[in-house]
Formats: C-alpha cells, structure tokens, sequence
C-alpha cells in the first residue's frame, strides 16, 4: 500500500500528481506593476480587510509582511495592479499555507481582477459564499484547488464568461493496497456541482483549462460528456479525476479540436474508448485509469507525436497490442497498462522510449516468461510496476541498471526465489537503487526467511509491501544510525508468518498505512504500539490474527484513521469507536459484548461498519441516527435485543446494505423508507419481528436481496413486491404467511411477475392454494442467462475497492446451508412444507437454469411433469411427502448433474432402475 507522505508539503507533492503533466501555458501571463502605479486607497482599504481574515502558521511560507497601511499595495507580496488606475487585477496567494475561518466579503470588492489564486490555503471546510463571485466579471484565471472547501459550488461562477482558467481541484488520500485504490468520499466532503455541470460551463465558452479533481459530478449521468462537447469548444485541458462519473465517453467530445489533455482517473467511466481520440491533433496526455472501460484500445492514439503520457491501468477488460515504438516516440515520459487484457510481446523497440519515466505492465497474457531485457536500457525510468501472473524467475538482474528507480513494483507475478542469504541484506539487484521509495513485492512465491531490518538500509525508502508471499519475516537489530526508519509511511506484511509484533514498529513515527493482517500475533497489543499509531495511522489492518484483549487509546481508537480493520481476532469488552476521520471499521467476528449508547455520535463520517459474528448484546443504539453517511451495516449474528430504530429504515438516504440477521430483535418492521430509498440488500433473517412486511418498501427500486426468514410474521404473500425490477432473492421460510402465491384470478396477472428472481424460498409456511403455471412462466431469469452480471452477488465499494457479498441461509441437496457468497448461477425455489395442493405446473420445465427444486411436504397430487426432464442443471430435486401418482418420467434419467433426489412417501409406482443411481430419500 502507498499513501501521499505526512509532511504538508509532501502531501501537496502527492495531490498534485493530479495534475502532472495537465498544465498549459496561458495565453494571459501576470503584468508586474510598473514604478508609476499607485495603488488606489480603496483597494488598498479591502485588502487590509481581507488580510485581517487570515492567520499564518507554522507551515505558512507567505508573511504577507509588506501589506502594511500607508505603503503602496501595488507593491505588495502577490498583488499587481492595472497601471492605468490602479486598480488590483491579480491576487496571487498560491500556497502561502494561510488559514481562514472562510472566504473574507471582502475579496468580491475587487472587481478588476483578472487572476485570482488562492490554492493550498485552509479555509476549514465551509461552503463557499453563494454570492459575491457573480461580481468578479473580469477573472481570466480562478484558482481555489486545495483549500478544504466544501459544498456547491457557488452558481456565480458560471456568469464569469471571461474565464480561461478554472481549478477547484480538491485534497484526496490516495492510497495504493494491492490492486486498489482507497479513495475517501465521506458524504459532503467534497464540493458539488449542482443542478448539474451542463448548466455550469453553459456560459464558459472561452474555458481553455478546467480541473474538478475529487468534485462531486455523480448526478450527471451520460450528460457529464456532451456537457462541455457543446460548451466548450476551446478546451484544451480536462481534469476530472475522482469525480464520481458513472457513464460510458461520448463520441462528441473528440470534436473538441483543442483538447491536449484529458484525465479521467478514478472513476466508473464504462464501455469503449473512442476511436476518435486519435483524431486530436495535439493530445499529449491521456489518462484513462481505475475505471471500467474495455474493448480494443485505439492503437492509432500511439501515432501521434505530441503524446507524452498514456494511462490506461486497471481497466481489466481493455485488450490492445503494444506498437513498435519507433525513435519518433522519444516524447512518451508515462506509459502505463498495468492491469489491462494487453497481449502479445513486449516489443524490445521499448528501448527507443528515451525519456520514459514511468512504465507499467500487465504481463499476464504476453507470452513471455522473462521481460525483454531493453527495458534496462530505459535509464530514465523513476517507476517500474509490473503485474500479472506472465513472468517467472526472479527479479531481472537488469533492474539493477536502473539507478533512477523511485518505484519498483512486482505484484502477481509468480515471481520465486530462495531467500535464506537475504538475512542482513537487500534483495539481489536492488542495492544499487539508493533512490528507491517504494518496493512492492506483494503476491509472488519469494520464500524464506527475511530480515526487515535490511530494508531500513536503504536511505530513501518510505513503502514496503511483501505481502501475500512465502516469506518469514523476521525483526533484526535496530540501528539508530538507519535514516529511513524515521520517514516510513507505509508497511504491508500481510501474511509473513509473523508471530509477534516487529519491534522495529518502535522506531518508526510516522506510519500511515499498516497492515499485519493474517499472521500469527497474540496477545494484547503493546502500549507503545496505541502511542505510536495514535497520531499518524490512516490505515490499519490488524485482522486474522489471535490478538486479544481491550483494543485502542481510551474509549476512541483513534482520531485520525480512515479505515480500521480488526476482524478475526480475540479482542473484548465494549466495541470501541471509531475517530471523526474513520470511514470503513471491520470489527467482525470477535468478542466485543456491548456497544456505548453514544456510538453513533463517533460515526458522522463512516460509510462501512461491520461488526458481526461478536457477542453485542443490549439495544442498537439511538444515537446510530447520527451516522448519515452509512452505506453498509452488518450487525449481524450477536445477542442484540428490542426493536429495529425507524431511523435505519426512514433516514439513512446513503444505506444500501443492512444485515441484522442472527439476533433476538423484535417489535415490527419501520414502515416508512423514503421514495429515495438505496436499500439494494436487506437481511432481517433469524429473530422475532413480527407484524406485516412493510408496503412502502416499494419504494426500493433497487433491492437485490430480501430475506426474513425465521421470524414471525403473519402476512399474505408480496406480490407487491414485484414492482422492485432488480429483485433477485426472496426468502420468506419459517415465518407464519398464508393464503395463495401469486396473483388471485381476479386480480391482474402481471400485478405478480417476479422477473429478476433466481432464490424463492417459501418453506415452512402456512401458504396454500394451487401453484399457477403462469406464476413460474414469469421468472425469466430462471430460463435465460444474463452475461453481462457479475458471478457474485455482492456491493463494491470505492474504500480500499471494498466488496461486500450478500449472504443467504437456504436448505439445498436436503441439508440447511449458508451461503457465503451468493453466486447468480444458484437458481433455486423452495416451496416445501407448506399446503399447496392440486398438480405440479408443468411451465416449471421452462426455468431451465434451475439447480435446487424442492416441493417435499405439501398436498401435490397427479403425474411427476415429463417437462422437468428439461432442466439439465438440476442437482436437488425434493418432492417427497405429498401425493404424486403413477410412474416416475424416464426423462428425468437424463439429469446427468441430478446428485440428490427424494420421491418419497407419495404414490409413485414401479421405481426405474436409474433413481438407485441417485442419492434418494
């Protein structure tokens, strides 16, 4: 994993990366103010005001020691002035490091500015004022990236039509673990464009560069695209990294002629990259990665000679061919396809790439056991990451050519090698790299042993990641005179047999990222481990080990961590809370015995909370009402009591996963979800609750996953529940339901289609009546496979590319089971031990994709259908104890995946030789 550094500074370097290589030289370029400009008192008079709005601190590098009353402001630390009048036109504050309690009025008196930078400022995270920018007309150039601004964006800005240059680029951690990026997104943490960006560079058609890096455009859907196609014909730099873009590229934007450099970074941008991207005559930077494109990628786009940067990394589906890269190519400083479906050599023309500074390689599908000795002539190159299981061996001995080397990385390679003669010493061909910052090694096969110690040797290294290898990980002396122990951000040992806890992590104060998880440490932790993470961890994965006892730094683990992993330990006593920073705590599967009845104050920013498989016992509490921004809460599998809070149900807009199942909750359902309900998976299963299943879950258009199962509700069967399109798994067994399934002949016949479900399980109920064919023939996913889903069921989540798999506890093949993860190739009805009578639907034959049927246990009478010969996946099949007739089809003989069949006690005659084939009942 890596994170930005600590320092303030290093923190800029790091966020500005978003901008490596995005700036442009503008055509308005500052004037110095000419001897013979006087400033004019009135300006002079705002500015005063609009310093006295300001403090400095210990970072600050601007004093603004000369704006003094009675000396000429014209002259001042980042002020010019219009020689003409004297009027201030250019405010230049960039990364003074100054504080505010908020933008001053005061600025908006200057209404001659044409240049206006305050970035890397703090102004504490309030909104921006909602008027006074409309007053600036004249702005060319409006800088406000970097300065903890929050909320919309003020609608003036979009009247400033002279604008050339807009940034309101934003602070973003951006953490590196394994394949995945940590991106915080606490709900309004970052500025927002409303009603939406269309609207907003409607009137900036003389825009040339816009960076909106970690703004929120989630709500523009397709339209994100078209927007500036036809707003923004001058553009020549687009920025917008981070900034929640759910929607595929449209074709339109190549018609913006100018455009040099586009960043996407970090987003769900989905389908093709345009063709036409290489019709830009002046592209030079195209940054596409952490996205969900695929197809061919536009090998055209190599032609062009201004090209210096292309990133297309961790877009799994893009596949692509590397040119030749000819001597033509020496501009290309980025190129990066790490993680990508690229396939074919590596061209040994690599080498002509002279001035490369980053190369990433997905090595998976190049054929390829060794990599093409030329990339060790790329005597540039600061960062080397290569992925994919291609390549096998050792690290190449030509890295060690690469004395510029800041970043190496070797993940999923299949990389192996003895390391016995490592103790005390650097791996092989990495001693000469004294520049290396980063070595991630993670998910390889290296095996032996290894001291850490070797690595604080190195003078400039602050990463280390040897997670997921054959290693044993030992200690070793420490050394005061080590001088990178003291600047080390980040350490990945997850699952390095470690048994106890490295004492090197003494030394080491600056930490940001740990992750231990899945070793062998015991015990408590240390006292001196909670007074080192307190202030600088932001990362901490503990989980998988044996630790125990009481956890944390009093009653708050820590202020300053975004993300807390302690899952599959043995820690106890009172679950502890998370800091005001903390957006993803997994404390699953302990011994934590209560939560504090003010743990929800301590959630304002989560988004992620898991604590299930612990011994939590008492009420959920009141106070959970002031988690907003949830999305995920699993309290599942503990002792709790009482009633569900309305709030989980009626006011959490964000929550779309709550799992309770496994607790003694009662009382009813809450009966008021919002019409903007988010709710895609809800699990109440296994308690007391009881009552009507609440009608305004309607509302959920997105619900997923419904399972009530084992509780006590006395109801009809949900046919309203058909009105939600993305229903998948209904689970009703073992409550008290009753009266017909599907729609009454009287009622509409569409008002109880179920056209998304693949799991019904209705069992144990009081449900009676005769099962209709025109019920089962609308279950369209249990006949046809839909190949663009994912395997799994489950939520994906932006922290750390977090995964959430919906669970389900069924009764299949005749044993009840639980299901870990929901795959969509499990396709099962159950409608055992219930009082359906009349004959078994022969549309059932239809849903051909069914691998469990179980209708044991009913009042089912006449033939066994020949149509359910049909259904070639079927594994389970229950219909025993009810009051079938005749002989049992030949046809079901061939079910060649049929491994459990039970006919037993009905009336069924002259058994085939074939049934003793199959485990039967």
């Amino acid at each position: 994993m890596m994170i930005s550094r600590s320092s303030h500074q290093q923190q800029l370097l790091l966020c500005l990366l978003l901008h490596l290589g995005l700036g442009i030289q503008l055509s308005y370029s500052l004037a110095t103010t000419s001897n013979q400009t006087t400033c004019r008192p009135d300006q002079s008079s705002v500015l005063l005001r609009l310093r006295r709005s300001f403090s400095a601190t210990t970072d600050s590098t601007c004093t603004l020691a000369s704006w003094r009353a009675g000396t000429d402001c014209c002259h001042w630390e980042g002020v010019a002035c219009a020689t003409a009048d004297g009027r201030v036109t250019t405010l230049d504050l960039a990364e003074c490091g100054l504080q505010s309690a908020g933008l001053h009025p005061a600025l908006f008196e200057l209404t001659s500015l044409r240049y206006l930078d305050l970035s890397v400022n703090s102004f504490n995270e309030p909104e921006l004022p909602a008027v006074g920018f409309e007053r600036l007309t004249e702005l060319t150039y409006l800088n406000l990236s970097y300065t903890d601004f929050r909320g919309k964006i003020p609608h003036g800005i979009r009247r400033l039509s002279k604008l050339v240059s807009l940034d309101f680029t934003n602070w973003i951690y951006l953490v590196e673990g394994d394949n995945d990026y940590f991106l915080p997104l606490g709900e309004g943490r970052w500025p927002i464009v409303e009603p939406g960006i269309g609207s907003f560079v409607a009137n900036l058609s003389n825009l040339k560069e816009l960076y909106l890096g970690n703004v929120d455009l989630s709500g523009n859907g397709a339209a994100w695209c078209s927007a500036f196609a036809n707003s923004t014909p001058q553009l020549q730099v687009l920025s917008l990294p981070n900034t929640h873009i759910d929607a595929p590229i449209c074709e339109s934007l190549s018609t913006i002629r100018s455009l040099t450099k586009i960043n996407l970074n970090y987003n769900k941008v989905y389908d093709q990259i345009p063709e036409s991207f290489a019709d830009l005559p002046s592209l030079s930077v195209l940054k596409l990665a952490y996205n969900r494109l695929q197809g061919r990628f536009p090998m055209r786009i190599f032609q062009n000679r201004n090209l210096t940067a292309v990133d297309v990394s961790y877009n799994s589906k893009v596949s692509g061919l590397l040119p030749n890269f000819s001597s033509h190519s020496i501009m290309m400083k980025e190129l990066l396809f790490s993680n990508t479906n690229f396939s074919g050599p590596i061209p040994r023309s690599i080498s002509n790439l002279k001035s490369l500074k980053k190369l990433g390689i997905a090595a998976t599908n190049f054929h390829q056991e060794q990599l093409p000795t030329s990339i060790g002539e790329l005597r540039s190159l600061t960062s080397l990451q290569v992925s994919g299981a291609g390549i096998v061996g050792e690290i190449p001995s030509w890295v060690a050519n690469l004395t510029y080397l800041e970043t190496l990385q070797f993940s999923n390679c299949g990389l192996s090698a003895q390391v016995p003669s490592f103790i005390g010493q650097v791996l092989p061909h990495l001693c000469n790299l004294t520049q290396l910052g980063t070595i991630n090694l993670h998910s390889n096969s290296f095996r032996g042993t290894i001291q850490l110690s070797s690595f604080f040797k190195m003078p400039n290294l602050f990463s280390l990641n040897l997670s997921n290898n054959k290693l044993s990980v030992v200690d070793g002396e420490y050394n005061s005179s080590w001088a990178s122990i003291q600047n080390f951000d980040t350490l990945c040992l997850a699952s390095c047999s470690i048994s106890k806890l490295p004492n090197t992590l003494k030394h080491m104060y600056n930490v940001e990222v740990l992750d231990l998880s899945n070793n062998h440490i015991h015990g408590p932790l240390p006292q001196w481990a909670w007074d080192n993470w307190i202030k600088s961890l932001i990362l901490m994965n503990i989980s998988y080990n044996q630790l125990s006892s009481g956890i944390g730094y009093g009653p708050v683990i820590s202020a300053n961590m975004f993300v807390i992993d302690i899952s599959y330990n043995l820690f106890e006593g009172p679950i502890p809370m998370p800091g005001p920073q903390n957006q993803l705590f997994d404390c699953s599967n302990n011994h934590f015995s209560s939560m504090p009845f003010n743990f929800g104050s301590h959630l304002s920013s989560i988004s992620l909370l898991m604590a299930p498989g612990n011994k939590l016992s008492g009420e959920i509490p009141q106070s959970i009402y002031e988690a907003t921004s949830l999305m995920l809460l699993d309290l599942s599998n503990n002792d709790l009591i009482g009633s569900i809070p309305s709030c989980l149900m009626e006011d959490m807009s964000r929550l779309n996963v709550l799992n309770l199942k496994g607790n003694q909750l009662h009382g009813k359902l809450p009966n008021s979800p919002k019409q903007d309900c988010a709710f895609e998976a809800l699990d109440f299963s296994d308690n007391q609750i009881e009552g009507q299943l609440p009608r305004s879950l309607a509302a959920c258009k997105d619900l997923e996953v419904f399972d009530i199962g084992k509780n006590l509700i006395n109801d009809t069967f949900p046919c309203w529940m058909s009105m939600l399109p993305k229903l998948q798994v209904l689970v009703l067994k073992s409550n008290r339901f009753i009266g017909d399934v599907g729609p009454s002949i009287s009622e509409d016949q569409n008002s109880c289609e179920f056209e998304k479900l693949r799991i019904i399980d209705l069992a144990s109920n009081s449900f009676s009546g005769l099962l209709r064919n025109e019920w089962f023939m609308s279950m369209g996913s249990m006949m046809t496979k839909d190949v663009n889903e994912t395997l799994v069921m489950e939520n994906q989540y932006d922290l750390l590319g977090q995964t959430y798999q919906f669970t389900t506890a069924i009764t299949y093949k005749g044993s009840d089971i639980s299901f870990s993860k929901i795959l969509r190739t499990i396709v099962i009805i159950d409608v055992s031990n219930n009082a359906f009578y009349g004959p078994i639907p022969e549309s059932i034959g239809d849903l051909v994709l069914l691998g469990g049927l179980n209708m044991s246990h009913n009042a089912l009478i006449g033939l066994i259908p020949s149509q359910l010969g049909m259904l070639h996946q079927l594994e389970s099949l229950d219909m025993s104890s009810n009051e079938l007739s005749g002989e049992i089809p030949w046809e079901l003989a061939s079910l060649d995946f049929l491994s459990m069949l039970n006919l037993s006690y009905n009336q069924l005659k002259h058994w085939p030789i074939w049934v003793s084939s199959v485990e039967s009942m």
